[in-house]
């Protein structure tokens, strides 16, 4: 037998009342469930650099480069927007003979050039500049405890360890050109790239120019990420090259 809507008097059924009140007191957990699903699609569209901090300035510089052909140009502009210079050998007797300020990495880590060159930067004073996250009130308080500076901008060159293969070298000049402090700042300034901006090799001296042509000596988010991004395929080509030499 079918149920009718309404009652012999008119009234509506009892019954249907019933059916209906369950059917509102649904619909606010069905809104819900399509918020929820609106929110979790939105999510696929909205990139991580919108919940990163934006602009950084900069305020310290970290340069060793082998190559400083067209570095002249980056740095007079750094050093036009007061930006400081920190660097070791040869890089920073090139930033000296350009009349600029440069001060010495042992200066701040206390420690020589060593090893014949082999160990130079690898030092938590400097990788603790770099790594240091700026909006981390522990990090913050180790640096300050142990006296470690902030380092904004690190610029690379890495040793030209294809370069050497391809020249015919031997097997010893080979290996000394396996660059290990380059890399090691190159894949820390990526790695923070939050707070720091990395230029990783000669190929990016051009790039960072023009943002700091347009921009003064400060980047958005956007530009630290899109340099971190190169920086790691530099870093994954040089560890490919060494790894297939190794490999022949």
């Amino acid at each position: 037998m079918t149920a009718t809507n309404r009652t012999g008097n008119g009234t509506e059924h009892p019954n249907l009342r019933q059916t209906n009140k369950n059917k509102n007191s649904f619909l606010p957990f069905l809104f819900c469930i399509s918020l929820n699903l609106h929110y979790l699609c939105t999510l696929k569209t909205i990139s991580l650099p919108k919940y990163m901090a934006g602009t950084k300035k900069i305020k310290t510089a970290l340069v060793s480069v082998f190559h400083k052909d067209g570095l002249d140009e980056l740095l007079a502009k750094l050093n036009a927007e007061g930006v400081k210079f920190l660097s070791t050998g040869g890089t920073q007797k090139f930033i000296e003979s350009l009349g600029y300020e440069c001060q010495t990495v042992e200066s701040v880590t206390s420690y020589p050039s060593i090893l014949g060159g082999r160990v130079k930067t690898l030092h938590p004073k400097v990788f603790g500049g770099i790594l240091a996250r700026r909006d981390n009130e522990g990090d913050r308080e180790q640096m300050a405890q142990y006296e470690i500076p902030e380092i904004d901008l690190v610029i690379v060159d890495l040793y030209p360890f294809e370069q050497t293969v391809a020249s015919g070298a031997s097997e010893a000049d080979i290996i000394e050109k396996i660059d290990i402090g380059g890399i090691s700042l190159i894949r820390a300034g990526a790695k923070n790239f939050k707070d720091v901006v990395i230029v990783p090799s000669k190929a990016e001296y051009g790039v960072l120019l023009d943002i700091l042509n347009k921009k003064g000596a400060q980047t958005d988010i956007e530009d630290r990420r899109m340099l971190a991004t190169r920086a790691f395929g530099v870093s994954s080509h040089y560890d490919t090259a060494i790894h297939d030499w190794f490999n022949s």
